[in-house]
């Protein structure tokens, strides 16, 4: 019989070729050259199966996984590893004195490089990335002021407070937010030839409103759009529709912008505290606040549509998401999935 390659066969019939050489050997009591004649396979390879199974029982004749073995012949240790991972983890480059904004593959070459005196491809640096399942995201912005100590005073001590009475006042908590719409925000890419750059044409004027919005837990949205800023009029405007459209107590948590503390605002909530109460977040801390998921929502819908030349469209496309969000609901909650504001959940 013709001898062929037995490298090139499938994983199964190895298997099978292996489990005949032990029948026929050890069961039927072939000569090995016979066996290899029959099979098709060199005497070396039915010797090798023989002397294995021989040696380490039926068990042998079962292939055992190709490559290397986990962690064999990495260059960095174990110990190694761990302490690269607890860095990045830990610390931002430039708390250990790296003039790096991000830990990027180069970044955390130049670390191993550093501590360890190690210098590893960029590429092997990315599988090492990818073993310990570090994937590249887009960072949340956080302001240098923010207090971490008020942060974790907000998450541990105040905001459960402010659920609980919320449960004993079957008050609503909604969370508010304002921000600018703009009609030349560009985001996303587009597909184009490789070396041909996508060209999308902007309004060379820029229209500008600005929303005031609240969400909840529960996958609710009210929202007010104005032509402007919104000053301390607006936020009273836009808080005492809030209150007739509840039917409820509510509570209001939001930032510190100046115009949540003026005067105006001050005293329209005093007068209004058995309607609704204001509560404010850290300072710095926008992360922590829920509705600014729905202003990237937002944002982002718009900048996917053809850009707009006018305030009316603007305001039309603005209107048009924003109604879209209030139909659903599902849509709403899943901001509070955010890792940072899950707390809010």
């Amino acid at each position: 019989m013709e001898k062929e390659d037995k490298r090139k066969i499938s994983k199964e019939a190895k298997y099978e070729l292996r489990k005949n050489v032990y029948r026929l050997f050890f069961e039927k009591k072939m000569r090995m050259r016979d066996i290899a004649e029959l099979l098709g396979m060199s005497y070396s390879g039915v010797q090798r199966i023989v002397a294995a199974v021989e040696k380490d029982g039926r068990n042998a004749i079962k292939l055992k996984k190709a490559g290397r073995r986990h962690g064999e012949q990495r260059v960095l240790t174990i110990e190694q590893e761990t302490e690269i991972q607890r860095l990045i983890q830990d610390k931002r480059p430039e708390q250990i004195k790296m003039d790096f904004a991000l830990w990027t593959r180069p970044a955390v070459h130049q670390l191993i490089l550093v501590k360890f005196d190690i210098d590893l491809p960029v590429r092997t640096v990315g599988l090492y990335l990818q073993r310990w399942g570090f994937t590249p995201q887009k960072p949340i912005r956080r302001a240098y002021e923010q207090n971490p100590e008020a942060v974790r005073r907000w998450l541990d001590e105040e905001y459960p407070v402010i659920v609980e009475r919320a449960k004993e006042e079957a008050a609503e908590i909604h969370w508010a937010d304002e921000t600018s719409i703009v009609n030349t925000d560009v985001r996303g890419r587009g597909y184009a030839p490789q070396g041909q750059t996508p060209v999308m044409k902007t309004p060379g004027k820029r229209e500008r409103l600005s929303m005031i919005s609240t969400v909840t837990n529960q996958g609710k949205t009210r929202w007010m759009i104005v032509d402007g800023n919104i000053d301390g009029d607006k936020l009273i405007e836009f808080l005492e529709a809030l209150v007739r459209d509840s039917g409820k107590k509510l509570f209001v948590v939001m930032d510190n912008l100046r115009v949540h503390h003026c005067k105006p605002v001050k005293k329209w909530l005093s007068e209004h505290q058995n309607e609704l109460e204001a509560f404010y977040l850290p300072s710095y801390s926008p992360d922590l606040n829920p509705d600014e998921r729905l202003n990237a929502d937002l944002k982002q819908g718009i900048a996917s549509r053809a850009p707009v030349r006018n305030k009316a469209s603007l305001q039309e496309h603005a209107t048009s998401h924003m109604q879209m969000l209030e139909k659903s609901p599902h849509r709403v909650r899943k901001y509070f999935e955010d890792p940072h504001v899950a707390y809010a959940a």
